[in-house]
């Protein structure tokens, strides 16, 4: 089920084309990595400020360090978009986020925005990342929102060669 992509539509160089979902799958699941070191040293580092105590589900401690994971979650993925526009895990698999018209750095106002309805599409048990399936230009909602597209670079080519 794909319609032809939109003509004027633009990426950041001739031969990358819009990411396919089971690549930007296994971006995530990469970056779920570092993620994972970050939470950990920011769950650690809260820790010892509560000087050992954990703490309590549902309390207003709880809910400071769930909005700082968010927080942090958003500056490495926010800090790694704006300065490259990729994360290690879109380096692994030659991911790019771009703008539409495929100039980059993407503003912050649209990391911010792309950035939540990302969770919102998570939220909804991932369909607005399903959405790239029927979009002809393979966007989720996070792409539409912020007017950003993820496109898959292609591979280097050896020197010498």
């Amino acid at each position: 089920m794909s319609a032809s992509p939109n003509p004027d539509f633009a990426v950041a160089s001739p031969s990358a084309a819009p990411a396919m979902l089971h690549i930007r799958l296994l971006a995530m699941v990469y970056d779920l990595l570092p993620l994972a070191a970050l939470w950990m040293a920011t769950s650690a580092v809260m820790l010892l400020l509560r000087g050992g105590v954990r703490v309590t589900p549902g309390s207003a401690a709880a809910m400071v360090e769930f909005v700082l994971l968010l927080a942090v979650t958003f500056a490495y993925l926010g800090l790694s978009w704006r300065r490259g526009g990729q994360t290690l895990g879109m380096r692994a698999w030659r991911l790019r986020l771009v703008n539409v018209d495929g100039s980059s750095p993407v503003p912050w106002r649209a990391l911010v925005l792309r950035y939540l309805v990302a969770m919102v599409s998570l939220a909804a048990v991932g369909l607005g990342l399903a959405w790239s399936l029927l979009e002809p230009n393979r966007r989720t909602w996070h792409d539409l929102a912020s007017g950003t597209v993820m496109v898959r670079m292609p591979k280097p080519v050896a020197k010498g060669r």
